[in-house]
C-alpha cells in the first residue's frame, strides 16, 4: 500500500508552477504547503493551488510535511536544505545541489547522521527518450561508447526572464544551470567522470534586459557564461560539453554518443522526450522506432509542439524509494559527483589545469516503462 507523503514546498518563483501543476500526476506525494521569503508570493500559490502558506520556520516545523522540496534560488540552496534536514525533513532540491562540493558533502554528512534522505533535480533524465537511450547503450545497440558531444548553447535568459539577475551571478550561468541536465544525462548513460579540463570566460562583462518589467536594465555578469568542457569518464569514453549563453545561432546536436559499432543521437536533456536517433556501422542516421514509455509522451503544449513534461517523477522516485527500501534515481551520491563535475570544469577554466575528480557513483538504476507507470497514478 502507497502511503502519500505531506509535500512542503520552499521557494515559489516561476519554477514552482511546475511542481504543484506535476505533484499530482505521481503516487505518494501531496503538497500541502508553500513558503517563501516574499509571504506575497507564498500567498499567491497558495491560494491558486488550494495548499497553506507559511512562514519559512513554519513549513520547517508543519507536523505534516515530510518532505521540503528547495525550489529557492541557487545562492540559497544549501541553507535551506541544511535547515530542512536539521528540521527532521527529506529534501528534494532543485539544481543545483549547491555551489561548492564542500558544501555538497556537509548536506550528504548532515543527511546520513539524521537518517533522511536527500535527492536533487533534474529528473529529465527518467523521460521516456532518454531511458529508451539508456536501453540502447545497456543494449550495445551501437558498441561501446568511446567519444561524445554535447552543446547546449544560445543567448542567455535576459531576454524572457522577468527578473534574471541570478542567472549571471557566482552559483548561475550555463554551467550550473543547463550543465545538470546534461551532466546527469551522461552519467545516467555511460556513468562517472574520471578529470575534466575546461576553457572558460565571458563576451561581456554586463547584460541589458530585454524582457518586462525590467526592459532595458543593465546586470552584470560574474561568472563564465562561455564554457568549453572535456570529459573523461571512467569507463575510458571522452567526450566534449560546450555551455554558452555568448551564441546567437549554431547547429551542433543537443547529445551525440559514438561507439564501436555506430553512433546514437540523443535529444535534449534539459526535456523528458523527443526522437531518439541512431546510425550503425556506415548506414545512414535513422529515428529509432520508440518504446511504449509513459514519461515520452507529450502532455504539455510549447511554442514547438506538445512536450513531454513529468517534473517531480524524481520526487515521486525518490518517496517511493523510502518505502521500497531502494536507492533514489535522482540519488544523493550521483547529484554530489555531478556537482563536483560542474564545479570542476570551472575549476579548470579558472586554472587551465586538468582536474581529478575525487567523488563517484554509480549509474542510476534505470527506469523502463513498467516501473515508470508504478510512479504514476
Amino acid at each position: 500500500m502507497t502511503v502519500t507523503m505531506g509535500v512542503g514546498i520552499v521557494g515559489c518563483g516561476n519554477i514552482s508552477t511546475a511542481y504543484f501543476t506535476l505533484a499530482p500526476l505521481f503516487k505518494g506525494l501531496k503538497v500541502v504547503a508553500c513558503a517563501d521569503v516574499n509571504p506575497d508570493a507564498a500567498k499567491a500559490q497558495a491560494e491558486k493551488f488550494g495548499v497553506a502558506a507559511m512562514s519559512v520556520d513554519e513549513i520547517m516545523a508543519a507536523p505534516d510535511v515530510g518532505v521540503i522540496v528547495n525550489l529557492t534560488i541557487p545562492d540559497a540552496h544549501f541553507a535551506v536544505s541544511k535547515m530542512a534536514l536539521e528540521s527532521g525533513k527529506h529534501v528534494y532540491s532543485e539544481k543545483p545541489l549547491a555551489l561548492t562540493l564542500e558544501d555538497g558533502l556537509a548536506m550528504q554528512d548532515l543527511a546520513k547522521a539524521r537518517g533522511l534522505v536527500m535527492g536533487c533535480a533534474p529528473d529529465t533524465f527518467l523521460g521516456g527518450a532518454h531511458q529508451f537511450a539508456r536501453k540502447l547503450v545497456d543494449d550495445g545497440a551501437v558498441g561501446r561508447i568511446v567519444a561524445g558531444s554535447a552543446h547546449v548553447m544560445s543567448h542567455g535568459m535576459e531576454h524572457w526572464h522577468p527578473n534574471p539577475d541570478f542567472f549571471f551571478k557566482v552559483g548561475g550561468g550555463p554551467m550550473l544551470d543547463l550543465g545538470p541536465y546534461y551532466v546527469a544525462n551522461l552519467i545516467n548513460l555511460i556513468g562517472p567522470v574520471k578529470r575534466v579540463a575546461a576553457l572558460a570566460g565571458a563576451a561581456t562583462p554586463t547584460r541589458t534586459i530585454t524582457s518586462e518589467p525590467r526592459n532595458g536594465q543593465e546586470i552584470p555578469v560574474e561568472t563564465p557564461t562561455n564554457i568549453h568542457a572535456l570529459l573523461e569518464f571512467a569507463q575510458g569514453a571522452t567526450v566534449t560539453l560546450s555551455t554558452s549563453w555568448d551564441v546567437w545561432a549554431h547547429r551542433h546536436g543537443c547529445m551525440e554518443l559514438y561507439g564501436t559499432e555506430g553512433s546514437l543521437f540523443v535529444p535534449d536533456p534539459n526535456f523528458f522526450g523527443g526522437d531518439v536517433e541512431m546510425a550503425t556501422g556506415r548506414g545512414p542516421i535513422e529515428t529509432v522506432t520508440p518504446w511504449d514509455h509513459p514519461l515520452g509522451v507529450p502532455n504539455q503544449p510549447s511554442p514547438t509542439g506538445a512536450r513531454a513534461n513529468y517534473r517531480t517523477v524524481g520526487l515521486a522516485d525518490m518517496v517511493a524509494s523510502l518505502q521500497e527500501g531502494r536507492r533514489a534515481r535522482c540519488s544523493l551520491a550521483a547529484t554530489l559527483h555531478g556537482l563536483e563535475v560542474m564545479t570542476a570544469i570551472l575549476k579548470s577554466g579558472e586554472t587551465g589545469e586538468f582536474v581529478t575528480l575525487q567523488t563517484t557513483c554509480e549509474r542510476p538504476d534505470p527506469l523502463d516503462p513498467e516501473a515508470a507507470r508504478a510512479l504514476l497514478v
